[in-house]
């Protein structure tokens, strides 16, 4: 324990003077109860996750995705932000923070109070249609579903960060799906980011920017195992801009970073904040 406080003070010590960038991962919601990919409680998928193309040029894999993504919005609605959801708006709050970047589609940060919150890979909680661009809630569309499938229900084997769970396909049998109502007929999509689809470049950029004008980028529960988020580490090294990484187990970039820290993200980010907090009132009281 002793150990660890150590780290976190020396994290502490590197972000005093703010300017601080952060990237979240699935890591951080797995204590709001949305398991990781890829952590120690990370559930493995048994099936490969919906594709864009699949999505939209297959009827049964739409089918199947909206079914089981009905199942699966209860887990992520219900959801509420955890202690490392909190830390992070706090240290906003605190002025320590250039931005947030999250790979997350869960809104959790900004249910704790995040402001300006760049999603990454889009929202759950948004529906797009892909015919006339309307963005709908995803409230609306649950209570569309429901009203379509009366008694739905499935055995659910898995829930995955992404809202989907998985089911058998005997279970799928008389699911419907609904269409936008703005159009009367267009394609509906959740406000995601699906495999096989590109991030918009100009959120990229955003990203981009962010990581360059900040004196730190602090990585939060992501295990940088894919590009879409490791390129913000790669600027940033590239760029001479220290990188701090908090994540239960090992990341691709461990050997990039100049600190790493494996352990609970709720209970490090608290600790961080209170190191942090007491670090500013005490410079308060001396610059008075």
């Amino acid at each position: 324990m002793q150990a660890l406080n150590e780290r976190v003070a020396e994290l502490a010590a590197m972000m005093a003077e703010g300017g601080v960038a952060v990237l979240s991962g699935a890591g951080l919601s797995t204590e709001s109860g949305i398991p990781d990919y890829r952590g120690p409680d990370g559930v493995q998928r048994r099936h490969a996750p919906m594709t864009y193309q699949a999505f939209t040029r297959e009827p049964q894999s739409r089918v199947r995705y909206w079914a089981r993504s009905h199942l699966g919005w209860r887990t992520i609605a219900r959801a509420s932000p955890n202690n490392g959801h909190q830390a992070v708006a706090a240290l906003q709050r605190h002025g320590l923070l250039s931005g947030i970047v999250t790979q997350n589609v869960d809104g959790l940060h900004q249910a704790a109070g995040a402001d300006g919150v760049i999603e990454l890979h889009g929202s759950l909680d948004r529906v797009i249609c892909l015919g006339c661009g309307e963005i709908t809630p995803r409230a609306d569309l649950h209570r569309r579903l429901h009203r379509a499938n009366p008694g739905f229900s499935a055995r659910i084997t898995a829930v995955h960060p992404d809202g989907d769970v998985e089911f058998g396909d005997d279970e799928l049998a008389g699911f419907g799906t609904v269409d936008c109502t703005g159009c009367a007929g267009g394609m509906l999509k959740p406000d995601v980011v699906f495999f096989g689809e590109t991030v918009p470049a100009a959120r990229v950029q955003q990203c981009f920017d962010l990581v360059e004008r900040s004196r730190l980028l602090l990585v939060l529960g992501s295990s940088l195992t894919v590009m879409s988020g490791r390129r913000f580490v790669i600027r940033a090294v590239k760029l001479g801009i220290p990188v701090a990484i908090v994540n239960r187990g090992t990341t691709r970039s461990d050997d990039q970073a100049t600190l790493t820290l494996d352990a609970p993200l709720g209970q490090v980010l608290p600790t961080l904040v209170h190191h942090l907090a007491g670090r500013r009132l005490t410079e308060t009281a001396l610059s008075g």
